[in-house]
């Protein structure tokens, strides 16, 4: 960038835009107007530009302000400068995607590849033909593979991102039981007596036998018996199939369209019901690096990942 300067002082790029503003303007009001800030803000810049450049720039001339000899020769160059700025950091302009060959890596549960998989790939096929897909299980213990681009996206509950990273939350779910046709569950309506009582599958990367449903349970004075801990969904809801165990599937909430991760749970066959107990929501967010917020491609994974596991009603814009 050419600087706008004195002999001592440099002009950042910040100052020469509220320059332009003011010299174009003739008016710290409509300067500030123009720049989106407040006029107090716009006048303590002025305060700065007339330091910087030792000069006063623009004086009162009755009910008006006009420019200073120094101003007048600086306006040009100013309106140059700010140009030159605008030009550099516009964007490059729209991805080629069809184009476009990149393999993208995505970190995400199970269950999340089952259902996040097909539609992009179908996506792809329509828009992208040349990108590939990777999905890798979630990590045991959270890495930096976001930050080494080791992983392009992580989708699923995002709570263990270093804090440079980019967070945006996609849909929040419920958990429901999902059981086999003909289940003695789901003859009725379901008790917590009754859901206390069947044999349950537990989902756990780390083996753990116990989650928000057996604390639910305990307010009660109730406890289950888990027969078998599994690290994925997708290997519960088959034993959960094949059986008489309970297992917990993530769910749309009520008068939500119904989520993409029930697909795998109907393919099953399995039984649906709403658990009578107060269990914490699910939200399913990604995460993924500053680094890609402004790259095209990663632009369109996000946005393919939106179109396929946010409901219809709840797609929107990116948030800046």
């Amino acid at each position: 960038m050419m600087p706008v300067s004195s002999p001592s002082s440099n002009l950042d790029a910040n100052l020469a835009v509220a320059l332009d503003a003011l010299l174009a303007e003739r008016s710290v009001t409509r300067a500030a107007a123009r720049l989106r800030t407040s006029p107090a803000a716009m006048s303590r810049t002025l305060a700065r530009l007339r330091r910087v450049l030792q000069d006063p720039l623009l004086v009162r001339a009755g009910q008006k302000m006009v420019p200073t000899p120094r101003a007048e020769a600086l306006r040009d160059e100013a309106a140059a400068v700010v140009r030159r700025l605008e030009a550099l950091l516009s964007p490059s302009g729209a991805t080629d995607l069809a184009a476009l060959r990149r393999t993208f890596t995505v970190q995400a549960a199970d269950l999340v590849g089952a259902a996040l998989a097909p539609g992009l790939l179908g996506l792809a096929g329509h828009q992208a033909p040349g990108v590939s897909l990777r999905v890798l299980a979630e990590e045991w213990e959270a890495g930096p593979a976001l930050r080494e681009g080791r992983v392009d996206l992580e989708i699923g509950a995002v709570d263990h991102v270093d804090p440079e990273t980019r967070v945006e939350e996609l849909v929040t779910l419920r958990m429901v039981a999902g059981v086999r046709a003909g289940h003695p569950l789901a003859e009725g309506p379901l008790t917590p007596a009754g859901l206390a009582a069947a044999e349950h599958v537990v989902v756990s990367r780390r083996g753990r036998f116990t989650g928000p449903l057996d604390a639910a349970l305990a307010e009660r004075g109730l406890g289950r018996r888990v027969r078998a801990v599994l690290p994925g969904h997708l290997a519960a809801m088959a034993l959960a199939a094949a059986g008489d165990t309970v297992c917990l599937v993530p769910a749309a909430l009520p008068g939500e369209p119904p989520s993409p991760l029930t697909g795998t749970a109907h393919a099953l066959g399995l039984r649906l019901l709403d658990i009578p107990l107060p269990l914490p929501p699910l939200t399913i967010g990604m995460a993924w690096h500053p680094r890609h917020t402004a790259d095209g491609g990663h632009r369109w994974l996000r946005d393919a990942v939106r179109r396929v596991l946010r409901p219809p009603a709840a797609t929107g814009k990116e948030p800046h």
